[in-house]
């Protein structure tokens, strides 16, 4: 292929880019940034890249990160065990400790960084700065038996969001900032709380009316019984799926996630392969997207 007709092709996609450019022109659009493309290297760099692109054309992307692989690797060497209930960390004010430590000074400067070396500008919050997170006590329930109440699990310092102050993020995007948030809440007595990464960024998405969330994974996306990718959904068809143990494990969450910021206000929401370059790009900038799609 001569150098002109890559040159051209090029241009086409550029060209099939620019609708969306202009309809998200000055929207903001919340990416929960997890899983592989957090610790594979190159796709750090390109996830960072990609954050400078939309800022420069218009775009105010918020980044929501998770850190539990790191978390738990760190927890390792220091010969803490992790123990896990229904899928949540167990958090004592020992592993408390730890994980703000590895998720505020560690992860969150560490994707600053990527992103202000690629030409952005972000900054790192955590859910402390300007009670931006202000957060409850999570208790888990758990069925023991038929026809009797549950019983409720106390799981440490873990919580739940009581309420987001948007008005920092939405002060830092209009100076031109990338706001970079750990899934850290503060409690009304000034204590920290690890909440999951998921449910921060869908209730940031919600205060902030956010355009799209986009929800980074490990997996294609939402799977239909014969195990193929869906490409776009409803909430009703999202709801059936849950109810009749389709989508289940760590897709539960991530897509109750979605439900509840549509019903919020968020107007679209997805969840894509976060394995692949430019996956934000691809799901917001394509004709066809990558992942699974779900409005209301």
């Amino acid at each position: 292929m001569s150098d002109v007709r890559k040159s051209m092709e090029r241009a086409d996609i550029l060209l099939e880019a620019l609708p969306y450019i202009q309809h998200f022109y000055n929207k903001t659009i919340v990416i929960k940034y997890g899983g592989h493309a957090m610790v594979d290297e190159e796709l750090k760099n390109h996830f960072a890249r990609d954050m400078v692109l939309m800022k420069y054309i218009g775009i105010d992307p918020v980044v929501v990160h998770g850190g539990g692989p790191q978390i738990g690797s760190y927890l390792k060497k220091l010969g803490k065990d992790s123990k896990f209930v229904q899928g949540m960390r167990v958090t004592d004010e020992e592993t408390m400790d730890i994980v703000e430590m590895v998720l505020v000074g560690k992860v969150n400067k560490e994707i600053v960084g990527l992103i202000n070396h690629h030409g952005g500008k972000a900054v790192g919050l955590s859910g402390k700065d300007g009670s931006l997170i202000q957060a409850e006590k999570y208790y888990l329930n758990e069925e023991k038996a038929k026809d009797t109440p549950p019983e409720i699990i106390d799981i440490g310092l873990v919580g739940k969001v009581a309420a987001i102050d948007a008005n920092l993020i939405v002060s830092l995007a209009k100076d031109g900032f990338i706001p970079v948030i750990a899934p850290t809440g503060v409690g009304a007595k000034g204590e920290t709380y690890n909440i999951n990464a998921d449910i921060v960024a869908g209730e940031v998405a919600a205060a902030l009316k956010a355009e799209k969330l986009v929800l980074l994974t490990d997996v294609e996306g939402v799977m239909d019984e014969k195990k193929y990718l869906i490409n776009t959904m409803d909430g009703g068809r999202a709801s059936n799926m849950i109810e009749n143990g389709t989508i289940t494990a760590g897709m539960y969450p991530k897509v109750k996630c979605c439900l509840k910021a549509l019903r919020q206000g968020v107007r679209k929401t997805h969840i894509i392969d976060g394995r692949l370059k430019h996956a934000v790009l691809l799901e917001i900038f394509t004709d066809r997207g990558i992942g699974t799609e779900i409005v209301l």
